[in-house]
Protein backbone atom coordinates (compact mmCIF):
# COMPACT_ATOMS: atom_id res chain seq x y z
CA UNK A 1 0.00 0.00 0.00
CA UNK A 2 1.48 3.33 -0.98
CA UNK A 3 2.46 6.05 1.43
CA UNK A 4 1.81 9.43 0.42
CA UNK A 5 2.86 12.43 1.83
CA UNK A 6 0.95 15.68 1.67
CA UNK A 7 1.58 19.15 2.85
CA UNK A 8 -0.94 21.59 3.78
CA UNK A 9 -4.07 19.72 4.05
CA UNK A 10 -6.27 21.81 6.23
CA UNK A 11 -8.37 23.30 3.48
CA UNK A 12 -8.62 24.54 0.09
CA UNK A 13 -6.64 21.85 -2.54
CA UNK A 14 -4.53 20.04 0.16
CA UNK A 15 -8.14 19.22 2.00
CA UNK A 16 -9.28 18.18 -1.39
CA UNK A 17 -6.72 16.07 -2.51
CA UNK A 18 -6.50 14.39 0.84
CA UNK A 19 -9.78 13.35 0.89
CA UNK A 20 -9.80 12.29 -3.05
CA UNK A 21 -6.28 10.23 -1.49
CA UNK A 22 -8.70 8.99 0.85
CA UNK A 23 -10.52 6.91 -2.08
CA UNK A 24 -7.86 5.59 -2.60
CA UNK A 25 -5.37 2.40 -1.28
CA UNK A 26 -3.25 4.48 0.23
CA UNK A 27 -1.30 5.10 3.35
CA UNK A 28 -1.32 8.82 4.29
CA UNK A 29 0.90 11.20 5.82
CA UNK A 30 0.08 14.55 6.97
CA UNK A 31 2.26 17.84 7.58
CA UNK A 32 1.12 20.86 8.51
CA UNK A 33 0.43 22.94 11.93
CA UNK A 34 -2.46 22.02 13.85
CA UNK A 35 -5.77 23.85 13.70
CA UNK A 36 -9.37 24.30 13.75
CA UNK A 37 -9.80 23.45 9.80
CA UNK A 38 -6.40 21.14 10.03
CA UNK A 39 -9.14 19.04 12.75
CA UNK A 40 -11.90 19.23 10.44
CA UNK A 41 -10.12 18.04 7.70
CA UNK A 42 -9.09 14.76 10.12
CA UNK A 43 -12.46 13.75 11.18
CA UNK A 44 -13.82 13.65 7.71
CA UNK A 45 -10.71 11.17 6.42
CA UNK A 46 -11.32 9.04 9.28
CA UNK A 47 -14.50 8.98 8.72
CA UNK A 48 -13.26 7.16 5.70
CA UNK A 49 -10.95 4.34 7.24
CA UNK A 50 -8.00 5.76 5.73
CA UNK A 51 -4.88 4.75 7.05
CA UNK A 52 -3.47 8.36 8.09
CA UNK A 53 -0.72 10.04 10.49
CA UNK A 54 -0.61 13.83 11.16
CA UNK A 55 2.35 15.19 12.19
CA UNK A 56 1.90 18.86 13.73
CA UNK A 57 5.46 20.57 11.54
CA UNK A 58 5.68 24.44 10.41
CA UNK A 59 6.42 24.33 6.79
CA UNK A 60 8.40 27.32 7.97
CA UNK A 61 10.81 25.94 10.23
CA UNK A 62 13.82 23.72 9.13
CA UNK A 63 13.76 22.58 12.36
CA UNK A 64 10.27 21.50 12.26
CA UNK A 65 10.55 19.71 9.11
CA UNK A 66 13.14 17.61 9.96
CA UNK A 67 11.67 16.31 13.25
CA UNK A 68 8.47 15.64 11.12
CA UNK A 69 10.73 13.63 8.65
CA UNK A 70 12.38 11.88 11.42
CA UNK A 71 8.92 10.83 12.92
CA UNK A 72 7.26 9.97 9.87
CA UNK A 73 10.44 7.84 9.28
CA UNK A 74 10.10 6.32 12.48
CA UNK A 75 6.35 5.65 12.32
CA UNK A 76 5.54 4.98 8.49
CA UNK A 77 8.55 4.44 7.02
CA UNK A 78 9.76 6.03 3.50
CA UNK A 79 6.79 8.33 1.30
CA UNK A 80 6.44 6.31 -2.09
CA UNK A 81 5.29 9.94 -3.31
CA UNK A 82 5.20 13.43 -1.67
CA UNK A 83 2.90 16.19 -2.55
CA UNK A 84 4.11 19.35 -1.95
CA UNK A 85 1.02 21.69 -1.44
CA UNK A 86 1.37 24.02 1.53
CA UNK A 87 1.72 27.48 0.26
CA UNK A 88 1.05 31.58 1.75
CA UNK A 89 0.73 34.43 0.45
CA UNK A 90 0.25 38.25 1.85
CA UNK A 91 -0.38 40.85 -0.91
CA UNK A 92 1.65 43.58 -0.73
CA UNK A 93 2.63 46.05 -3.28
CA UNK A 94 6.55 45.78 -3.35
CA UNK A 95 7.16 49.28 -1.38
CA UNK A 96 5.20 48.22 1.16
CA UNK A 97 6.18 43.93 1.69
CA UNK A 98 8.67 43.57 4.56
CA UNK A 99 11.74 41.44 4.31
CA UNK A 100 9.81 39.12 7.11
CA UNK A 101 6.86 38.78 4.66
CA UNK A 102 9.10 37.89 1.77
CA UNK A 103 11.08 35.60 3.76
CA UNK A 104 8.46 34.01 4.87
CA UNK A 105 6.40 33.24 1.61
CA UNK A 106 9.86 31.88 0.21
CA UNK A 107 10.52 29.73 2.96
CA UNK A 108 6.75 28.06 2.85
CA UNK A 109 6.40 27.95 -0.87
CA UNK A 110 10.09 27.59 -2.12
CA UNK A 111 12.46 26.08 0.91
CA UNK A 112 10.06 23.72 2.63
CA UNK A 113 9.65 21.71 -0.72
CA UNK A 114 13.34 21.56 -0.94
CA UNK A 115 14.15 20.49 2.54
CA UNK A 116 11.70 17.54 2.15
CA UNK A 117 12.76 16.59 -1.42
CA UNK A 118 16.51 17.26 0.13
CA UNK A 119 15.33 14.79 3.35
CA UNK A 120 13.79 11.93 1.62
CA UNK A 121 15.82 11.53 -1.83
CA UNK A 122 18.57 9.09 -0.45
CA UNK A 123 16.32 6.46 0.88
CA UNK A 124 13.52 6.84 -1.95
CA UNK A 125 16.89 6.50 -4.61
CA UNK A 126 17.91 3.46 -2.73
CA UNK A 127 14.49 1.79 -2.97
CA UNK A 128 14.34 2.92 -6.68
CA UNK A 129 10.41 4.46 -6.32
CA UNK A 130 9.10 7.87 -5.59
CA UNK A 131 7.48 10.50 -7.25
CA UNK A 132 7.66 14.30 -6.20
CA UNK A 133 4.68 16.41 -7.03
CA UNK A 134 5.14 20.31 -6.54
CA UNK A 135 2.05 22.26 -6.41
CA UNK A 136 3.07 25.61 -8.60
CA UNK A 137 0.72 27.80 -9.41
CA UNK A 138 -0.35 29.94 -12.88
CA UNK A 139 1.76 32.79 -10.80
CA UNK A 140 4.71 30.68 -11.22
CA UNK A 141 4.73 32.39 -15.05
CA UNK A 142 2.63 34.93 -14.65
CA UNK A 143 3.32 38.32 -12.75
CA UNK A 144 1.05 39.84 -10.29
CA UNK A 145 0.31 43.47 -8.82
CA UNK A 146 0.93 42.66 -5.23
CA UNK A 147 2.21 39.60 -5.06
CA UNK A 148 5.89 39.47 -5.73
CA UNK A 149 7.11 36.85 -3.15
CA UNK A 150 4.51 34.27 -3.61
CA UNK A 151 5.15 34.57 -7.49
CA UNK A 152 8.71 34.82 -6.77
CA UNK A 153 8.84 31.86 -5.10
CA UNK A 154 6.37 29.66 -7.87
CA UNK A 155 9.16 30.26 -10.43
CA UNK A 156 11.68 29.22 -8.00
CA UNK A 157 9.67 26.01 -7.51
CA UNK A 158 9.13 25.76 -11.24
CA UNK A 159 12.96 25.63 -11.78
CA UNK A 160 13.59 23.43 -8.69
CA UNK A 161 11.53 20.94 -10.25
CA UNK A 162 13.34 20.83 -13.12
CA UNK A 163 16.63 20.68 -11.99
CA UNK A 164 15.38 18.14 -9.67
CA UNK A 165 13.96 16.06 -12.40
CA UNK A 166 17.34 15.95 -14.27
CA UNK A 167 18.89 14.66 -11.47
CA UNK A 168 16.06 11.84 -11.41
CA UNK A 169 17.56 10.58 -14.75
CA UNK A 170 17.82 6.59 -14.63
CA UNK A 171 16.83 6.31 -10.61
CA UNK A 172 13.37 4.60 -11.12
CA UNK A 173 11.84 8.24 -9.55
CA UNK A 174 10.33 11.34 -11.28
CA UNK A 175 8.68 14.83 -10.71
CA UNK A 176 6.38 17.21 -12.23
CA UNK A 177 5.14 20.61 -11.09
CA UNK A 178 0.92 21.71 -11.48
CA UNK A 179 0.15 24.84 -11.99
CA UNK A 180 -3.10 25.34 -11.23
CA UNK A 181 -5.06 28.83 -12.12
CA UNK A 182 -7.76 30.79 -10.48
CA UNK A 183 -9.11 28.14 -7.81
CA UNK A 184 -12.00 28.61 -5.93
CA UNK A 185 -10.56 28.49 -2.32
CA UNK A 186 -9.84 31.06 0.70
CA UNK A 187 -6.54 32.01 -0.59
CA UNK A 188 -8.41 33.68 -3.71
CA UNK A 189 -10.11 35.97 -1.33
CA UNK A 190 -9.22 39.41 -2.52
CA UNK A 191 -6.56 38.30 -5.59
CA UNK A 192 -9.32 39.98 -7.86
CA UNK A 193 -9.67 36.97 -10.10
CA UNK A 194 -12.61 34.80 -10.75
CA UNK A 195 -12.67 31.41 -9.85
CA UNK A 196 -11.83 29.15 -12.88
CA UNK A 197 -11.75 25.64 -11.34
CA UNK A 198 -12.58 23.98 -8.00
CA UNK A 199 -10.27 22.80 -5.67
CA UNK A 200 -11.23 18.96 -6.70
CA UNK A 201 -10.20 19.31 -10.10
CA UNK A 202 -6.80 20.31 -9.08
CA UNK A 203 -7.12 17.24 -6.12
CA UNK A 204 -8.03 15.12 -9.58
CA UNK A 205 -4.98 15.82 -11.30
CA UNK A 206 -2.57 16.17 -8.77
CA UNK A 207 -3.87 12.56 -7.48
CA UNK A 208 -3.19 11.45 -10.91
CA UNK A 209 0.32 12.84 -11.06
CA UNK A 210 0.81 10.78 -8.30
CA UNK A 211 -0.14 7.43 -8.29
CA UNK A 212 -0.89 6.61 -11.93
CA UNK A 213 0.72 8.44 -14.32
CA UNK A 214 4.00 7.36 -16.39
CA UNK A 215 7.14 7.85 -14.89
CA UNK A 216 8.22 9.50 -18.37
CA UNK A 217 6.09 12.67 -17.63
CA UNK A 218 9.63 13.55 -15.32
CA UNK A 219 10.20 16.70 -15.63
CA UNK A 220 6.85 18.21 -16.85
CA UNK A 221 5.14 21.48 -16.29
CA UNK A 222 1.38 21.00 -16.09
CA UNK A 223 -0.85 24.58 -16.73
CA UNK A 224 -4.18 24.63 -15.53
CA UNK A 225 -6.16 27.74 -17.11
CA UNK A 226 -9.73 26.89 -16.28
CA UNK A 227 -12.77 27.27 -17.97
Amino acid sequence: MPLVLLTGYSRGIGQATALALSQRDVRLALFGRKSDAAEETLIELRKVGVSLRAYDVELGSPESIASGLVELSRDQGTPDCVINNAGVIERQPIEELSCSSWDQQLAVNLRAPFLIVRGLLARMKQRKIGRFVQVGSIASTLGTASASAYCASKWGLVGFTKCLAEELRDTGLSTVAVLPGSVDTQMLVGSGFTPRMTAEEVAKTLVYFALDAPLSHNGAIIEMFGT
